[in-house]
């Protein structure tokens, strides 16, 4: 188990989940949504992120509708296989299994479980805890915080060997992104939303609640995965998602 901002093992995996696919209206982009599941030496299991709400698992149209997603863009392939429960059956898994539930910010493909996991703490950003609510999508709001035990970030910190939590605002006022060091493929970074594609910084990193904010941290995580030859995991980074290992595949 989690005690308080520690874990006692090291990562020994990362596995991919696969959460759904997505359509960006305004370029055509078509993303991944993906969760991760982080297993430690000592058999510890992390759940970074949770994807859409079941609801729209259940019924796609009527969820979208409801929260006027189809501003934005549109689910292209959501079913309850892309569930977090599915998704960590893969593994042999349930969500009973899981000592933390990290939300890297609480944006609706990130944060629509964050509910689905009583007992488990949730590690989350200060900045996006202070919130009344969790963010959801653009005035939406209908997600109360879980009555849980939270871990808050505002600074780097070592939640466990070879696992380092990123404080990485801009995005969102409490964005995280993890560094991780695997034993056979070395250190990963999850850049989660800080940098949702390889474009995104060059482009100036718009897609955030505070740009000028998103690219300082984009630079600053992404010195720290150069200085050890991390691979970078991306948010949503179209070409890349083709490319990732999935559940039941595993990085070691």
């Amino acid at each position: 188990m989690v005690n308080r901002q520690r874990l006692s093992g090291h990562p020994i995996s990362l596995t991919v989940l696969d959460f759904g696919l997505f359509t960006v209206h305004a370029n055509g982009r078509i993303i991944g949504i993906p969760g991760f599941l982080i297993v430690t030496s000592a058999g510890e299991k992390v759940l970074l992120d949770t994807g859409f709400a079941k609801k729209y698992a259940d019924d796609v149209e009527v969820a979208s509708a409801e929260d006027n997603l189809g501003e934005f863009g549109k689910v292209l392939e959501l079913t309850h296989e892309n569930q977090p429960e599915a998704q960590l059956a893969k593994m042999g898994f349930s969500k009973s299994d899981l000592d933390l539930l990290i939300i890297s910010h609480t944006h609706i493909d990130h944060v629509g479980n964050i509910g689905a996991f009583p007992g488990v703490p949730i590690l989350i950003g200060a900045g996006e805890r202070a919130l009344p609510r969790p963010i959801y999508w653009r005035g939406k709001q209908p997600l109360e915080w879980p009555d849980s035990e939270y871990i808050l970030v505002d600074e780097d910190f070592d939640l466990g060997p070879g696992f380092k939590v990123l404080h990485a605002p801009g995005h969102t006022p409490g964005e995280l992104a993890l560094l991780i060091d695997l034993p056979e493929t070395g250190s990963v970074l999850l850049t989660s939303d800080a940098i949702s594609r390889e474009s995104e910084v060059a482009e100036g990193c718009l897609d955030s609640t505070n740009p000028e904010e998103a690219l300082a941290t984009a630079h600053r995580i992404l010195k720290l995965a150069k200085d050890r030859n991390a691979f970078v995991i991306y948010g949503h980074g179209p070409e890349q998602w083709k490319e990732l290992k999935k559940a039941p595949e595993s990085y070691r």
